[in-house]
């Protein structure tokens, strides 16, 4: 049978046995109304005063969204957010919008308008966070782990914070949205690398879909709640980049309930593990390069057996990158039990071991495999993967070597499978 994969911009169709078992979100139908839906959900927001309460004429309001590897809507979300706070006497120069950078590149000024929108560029303060910058950062002391906490200046002088996002399972923070709006979106690089440091992401509830009990979603809640006058606007998509629903007000408790609507729509129980995965990681933004496509590899994990393959369908159009901290760890690593070696004996936290670090968990279960368009077979090599150049005849090759028993993840990281 053909099965649509989201692979890059536009999809990719490949052929799968008759017998391989797909699984798709359970999804909800998109909202024909986006801007009332939106307005709704911040007049009438979960356990908080609505927003136009919380801010009036002379306020100073920051309005953090997610950058360019992230899908939220914000060219359709944001505009909603301000025609509010204008409504409330807020003025247009007391605004500014903080890209969410985390230690990710910052966006072009071609990227910055296919984000935002170009009124919203050129009529708004946009900035971009640096995590790197010192004087842009202001420190709030230490988490209850003793890790420094340290946040985006902007961010703490503004009167009121506006946090906005999409919720998806995350591979180890349990799920995107919610107070990683600020750690490690808005926050320094060294609160960033101890959060996400080799012992915390090691841990075994620091994965897909789940909050309490995670070291790093829980240490991600501290900062957060440390920040004082935040207001959460988040939504869920359907595969058309759609909004599902949106779950706005309190930190966490908006966040909790757009949590378990993701949750029930995310998971499934199989009776038992698969010969051969084949995952993506749910097409751009989302598979632009392969270091967000560790993602999309840790999904396949939890449904592939010991010693069995995973197939990874991904554009990578930036590739790897090959500039990258994460490129480097893995090319001067040369194979996956030497990448873990290596960060386990580090005397501190490299940019990106993280990502190189889960893709080393992955590939001790079982062996990978890349089909990119975006890469050559150098570069897949490179980053330790086995490249596949025709995904239906290798789909084939593989089951000859695996086994006939295959699972399919056409959304990739968006499904979470578990052994009943």
């Amino acid at each position: 049978m053909r099965v649509r994969m989201d692979y890059g911009r536009n999809g990719l169709w490949v052929e799968v046995p008759d017998h391989a078992d797909v699984f798709l979100v359970r999804e909800t139908t998109g909202i024909a109304d986006e801007v009332a839906e939106v307005q709704i959900a911040i007049q009438n927001p979960i356990q908080s005063p609505p927003l136009g309460s919380l801010v009036r004429a002379g306020m100073k309001v920051a309005v953090a969204h997610t950058d360019i590897t992230r899908a939220t809507p914000n060219d359709r979300l944001l505009p909603v957010i301000l025609k509010e706070l204008e409504k409330s006497g807020v003025s247009r120069k007391d605004i500014v919008l903080l890209n969410g950078l985390g230690t990710h590149r910052p966006q072009t000024r071609d990227e910055m308008t296919q984000m935002l929108g170009a009124d919203l560029v050129k009529d708004y303060l946009c900035l971009q966070h640096d995590a790197y910058d010192d004087a842009g950062l202001v420190s709030l002391g230490q988490t209850e782990r003793g890790h420094p906490i340290s946040l985006n200046r902007n961010l703490i002088e503004a009167d009121v914070k506006i946090l906005t996002g999409f919720i998806e399972p995350h591979f180890f923070a349990g799920f995107s949205g919610g107070p990683k709006a600020i750690l490690p979106a808005l926050a320094g690089a060294e609160s960033i690398f101890a959060n996400h440091s080799p012992a915390m992401i090691a841990h075994p509830k620091a994965t897909f879909n789940i909050t309490h009990g995670n070291p790093v979603w829980e240490e991600m809640k501290e900062v957060a709640l440390k920040v004082e006058n935040t207001f959460l606007v988040n939504v869920t998509l359907d595969r058309e980049n759609k909004i599902t629903n949106v779950f706005a007000g309190d930190l966490i408790t908006a966040h909790a309930q757009g949590c378990n609507f993701v949750k029930s729509a995310s998971e499934f129980e199989i009776p038992d593990l698969y010969d051969v995965v084949i995952t993506t990681n749910s097409g751009y933004p989302l598979d632009q390069n392969l270091y967000q496509c560790v993602k999309g590899l840790a999904a396949a994990r939890r449904a592939v057996r010991k010693g069995g393959a995973i197939l990874l369908l991904a554009a990578c159009e930036e590739g790897l990158p090959d500039n990258s901290a994460y490129a480097k760890i893995l090319k001067q690593a040369g194979g996956p039990a030497a990448v873990l070696d290596r960060i386990a004996e580090a005397d501190s936290v490299w940019q990106d071991s993280w990502q190189a670090q889960i893709q080393a968990q992955v590939q001790m279960e079982a062996d990978v495999y890349l089909s990119s368009e975006g890469l050559d077979t150098t570069q897949v090599k490179t980053a330790l993967l086995n490249p596949c150049t025709n995904p239906d005849r290798d789909i084939q090759t593989l089951m000859e070597k695996y086994g006939r028993r295959v699972c399919v993840l056409p959304q990739g990281p968006l499904t979470i499978l578990s052994k009943s």
